[in-house]
């Protein structure tokens, strides 16, 4: 474990933040239980967990919203309560009030934090600016997509020159290409001594920062920087293509010989991920299993674990982990002969007006029985309004659907019984039950009296909620309420299954638990169409559609997608990169550059002449180079890429 502050050479040394035993009580509840840490000035530290791990709790002790039960915490010098007016935090829910513009919204908070009119001048138009929000100032915040709203609510977290910034996984919800942009603003702030305190479930994001601590259970299981955790992890990832990629997922979770060569096996859409501590072994296990299973050929490929392998090993320790992920088996839905091979969700050339706007334009698509396919794209791509035409809650201006082998009736009771769905919101009544929920549900899909006892049983134990049944809905984690929405969408076993951003908010370890769910039906032969905001989960589809301004640009599998960007990503560690960063976007647009703590991905179409250029600049610019590499394409690599040149050409 590594505890030591390892700072950045161009930020002061100097802590800004000391937590030495922090305690925090609910009644008999013990929430925080004596944890540690420090945070240096322009640091930008992520604090990740699991849902009811503390985050929140230590969030609102350092922000002075609640006292600390025991610890000594220190803030700037002071205790918390003293040092509120340096700090701004940003809520897990957004701090704006809707009615108001944008411009209004930041009046407001300079207001209240009592900043003179020449500082908010300032402040507001370079703030504004830096999140390209300022030709946008007299809309109303509660007309702005979730990417603006949350770029906003730091604008006004900013506006009063905070020296802290605690943010509550400040991008939940927010599509890739916002949340990119989200991090380049905190790197920025960051380089101007901005310290960062960050919680956030998705784990790609915390590879951003400069130090992560795991926390579980009210305890800091592991602390250092991101690449220090990974290699601690001492393991290595093999990416196994294989044309029988189900029989080896289940030989491999049956086989008893392997608790010396796989530590962890995680199925995605056309491929499996394996962690083994030897490659060697490791390939050598997995190619003899394939060949038993009746592939010759199965295709293996070495990469470095990532930091979401690293919380999953880490959580699967704990008894709590553990039991967090057990999966339960839910009846299989009796499939029809006459299903295999047929398509389940058709569109042909669908398109969708909202008076002079189109919001959806010639969109075709299939999804056949026992496919999980995923509909992708920015904020206000037109995802949920296609989603919505092709479970037949909007009719389409144009072109032609088929859905579960009907082309007309859509909205037809029959019909609807054979479909589930989960919406972007959660489909959850607040005032009601945990119970209640599921026990409407129920009467909803119409399912037989006889078999509720068993489903909602089976629901409440993939939720973790068995004994919590009387429970208010409105008192669950976020997480907690998804897992709880996804269960009552698929208690009487549909045919089709439409899920909009159905782990939005929730940690990996439930969001790997939801996907052996989602893909347990689809082997039943449900057909499965999901959006999603985190593109590391969009690897569970076989086959996926990215959207731009209503129009599909590109499909295929991910690993089709990944393999089709033009050109290589190479990774750039530096001495300081947010100068590096300013450097190569002098050169390479700026999309193509993300800031990754002291290293940069650049995305590069000519590698071979635009990198020795790049290169010299930084040398000239007193830049230190020390090391670049070339590295796979993630997924959310390829959709930036793919959305922002789309966007382009249509300019």
């Amino acid at each position: 474990m590594t505890s030591a502050v390892i700072p950045a050479s161009n930020k002061s040394t100097s802590l800004v933040i000391e937590v030495k035993n922090l305690t925090k009580n609910y009644g008999d509840f013990e929430a925080v239980k004596g944890i540690s840490f420090s945070i240096e000035r322009g640091e930008i530290f992520g604090l990740i967990g699991p849902d009811g791990a503390g985050k929140t709790s230590t969030f609102h002790v350092l922000g002075g919203v609640m006292d600390a039960t025991a610890g000594d915490i220190n803030v700037l010098g002071q205790t918390p309560r003293l040092a509120r007016k340096k700090i701004g935090y940003l809520t897990q829910q957004f701090s704006l009030h809707l009615d108001l513009s944008i411009w209004e919204n930041l009046v407001y908070s300079a207001g209240v934090r009592e900043v003179s009119d020449h500082q908010f001048n300032e402040r507001s138009k370079k703030y504004l600016q830096l999140m390209d929000l300022y030709k946008f100032r007299t809309r109303l915040a509660g007309q702005l997509s979730g990417g603006m709203k949350q770029k906003l609510a730091l604008c006004c977290a900013l506006v009063s020159a905070p020296e802290i910034l605690l943010l509550d996984e400040p991008t939940t919800g927010v599509d890739p290409v916002s949340r990119r942009e989200f991090w380049d603003v905190l790197a920025e702030v960051a380089a101007e001594g901005v310290t960062t305190a960050v919680a956030t479930p998705y784990l790609d994001e915390a590879e951003r920062c400069n130090r992560v601590a795991l926390i579980n259970d009210g305890l800091i299981k592991q602390m250092g920087t991101p690449r220090d955790l990974i290699v601690n992890l001492g393991m290595h990832r093999l990416e196994v293509h294989s044309k029988e990629l189900a029989k080896l997922e289940s030989a491999l979770a049956s086989d008893s010989n392997k608790s010396n060569v796989v530590a962890d096996v995680q199925e995605f859409g056309d491929r499996l991920d394996i962690l083994t501590p030897d490659v060697d072994k490791g390939k050598e296990f997995v190619t003899n299993l394939a060949r038993q299973e009746g592939d010759n050929h199965a295709e293996i490929n070495v990469s470095e674990p990532s930091l979401e392998n690293v919380f999953v090993s880490t959580l699967r320790s704990t008894p709590q982990g553990q039991a967090r992920d057990a999966t339960y088996k839910f009846r299989d839905r009796p499939q029809s002969i006459s299903e295999q091979g047929k398509v389940a969700i058709g569109a042909d050339k669908i398109g969708i007006h909202f008076g002079s706007f189109q919001a959806v334009k010639s969109v075709s698509l299939k999804v056949g029985y026992g496919e999980i396919f995923g509909l992708l794209g920015a904020n206000g791509a037109g995802k949920t309004t296609t989603i919505k035409m092709l479970c037949g809650l909007l009719t389409p201006s144009q072109g032609s659907m088929v859905l579960a082998g009907a082309k007309s009736d859509l909205r037809s009771s029959a019909l609807r019984k054979r479909i589930g769905y989960m919406s972007q919101k959660f489909t959850l009544y607040d005032d009601l039950s945990v119970k209640e929920n599921l026990d409407f549900y129920c009467g909803v899909y119409e399912v037989p009296e006889n078999e509720r006892r068993e489903k909602i049983d089976w629901a409440l134990s993939s939720c973790g909620l068995k004994g919590q049944e009387k429970l208010l809905t409105k008192s669950l984690p976020g997480g907690w309420k998804q897992r709880l929405s996804f269960a009552a969408s698929v208690m009487h076993q549909p045919e089709i299954l439409f899920l909009d951003e159905p782990t939005s908010g929730v940690d990996p370890l439930a969001r790997r638990q939801l996907w052996r769910y989602i893909r347990q039906f689809a082997r039943n032969g449900t057909a499965v169409l999901v959006t999603t905001h985190f593109l590391e989960e969009a690897e569970h589809c076989q086959n996926l559609a990215f959207m731009v301004a209503g129009e599909i640009v590109a499909k295929g599998t991910p690993t089709q997608i990944k393999q089709e960007q033009p050109g290589k990503l190479v990774e750039i560690v530096v001495d300081n990169s947010q100068e590096a960063a300013r450097v190569i976007r002098e050169n390479v647009a700026a999309w193509k550059v993300a800031i990754f703590a002291d290293a940069l991905h650049v995305a590069l179409d000519e590698p071979e002449k635009e990198l020795p250029v790049i290169l010299q600049k930084l040398r000239n610019s007193n830049v230190n180079v020390i090391r670049h590499r070339d590295i796979s394409f993630s997924l959310e690599d390829a959709f930036i890429g793919i959305v922002q040149r789309a966007s382009e050409n249509s300019r």
